[in-house]
């Protein structure tokens, strides 16, 4: 992912084991085809989205906002490229704990793009949390603070959309900051960052990721590559809310 300040920095992830996580739950009753995706932000320009289709892509999360100031001037043209090629695709917000209340985030990125509907195309909005690019690792909040922050966010994103949005985050930054909480496996699919050959030990509570950002490049595709843990029915599933 990326902030408005600088390109992320890649992730030191602990290495306690290097199993892969259970696949959702259904995954077993079809063909796997675990569907590639791509992310993209502000710093990614020039992007073709007929060519990304063509080369197998299937999602993309596109940054929306960031904070409670900005907003990606590439966002709508994006977005719009992305559904015009007929990619399913959803929005991010890169979260700064320290600038507001989560609350107060999670309404400036639905304001911003970062909404959901129940029309198959759209996946639930991110909130991506990571190391602090302008300081403290953890914004400056204890454990508990962070908790409570995410909550917040999490729960204001669940009332306005009927939808918990995806944590996007790193196992070290959820140890550090959260003091690895469990408290949100259950209602918050998990975007883990890592990027190996083995998705790695998962935050506390969760037994499988649902996004697997596996390398910062995508090439030959632009941004960030990331799979999906199912098959193509269980996206195509997961974005309509079933």
């Amino acid at each position: 992912m990326f902030s408005k300040v600088s390109f992320a920095r890649l992730f030191a992830i602990a290495s306690i084991a290097s199993t892969l996580a259970s696949p959702l739950p259904e995954a077993s009753l079809e063909k796997r085809a675990d569907p590639i995706g791509i992310d993209v932000s502000d710093f990614t320009t020039g992007v073709n989205f007929n060519t990304v289709k063509a080369n197998g892509v299937s999602f993309v999360y596109i940054k929306a906002t960031e904070g409670t100031g900005f907003t990606s001037d590439l966002f709508s043209s994006q977005y719009t490229g992305a559904t015009n090629a007929g990619l399913i695709r959803g929005a991010y917000h890169f979260a700064h704990p320290d600038e507001s209340t989560g609350a107060t985030q999670a309404t400036f990125f639905l304001n911003n793009g970062g909404g959901w509907t129940a029309d198959g195309i759209t996946l639930p909005g991110v909130v991506d949390l990571e190391a602090n690019p302008d300081g403290a690792e953890c914004y400056g909040l204890s454990e508990s603070a962070m908790v409570s922050w995410i909550k917040d966010f999490s729960n204001t994103y669940e009332a306005k959309t009927g939808r918990f949005p995806v944590i996007y985050t790193t196992t070290s930054w959820w140890e550090s900051c959260t003091g690895n909480s469990a408290s949100f496996a259950t209602d918050n699919p998990l975007w883990i960052a890592h990027f190996a050959s083995a998705v790695g030990a998962l935050p506390a509570g969760w037994s499988f990721q649902t996004f697997w950002q596996n390398a910062d490049s995508a090439s030959p595709n632009p941004g960030d590559s990331d799979i999906f843990n199912g098959a193509l029915s269980q996206l195509q599933k997961f974005a309509k809310g079933s």
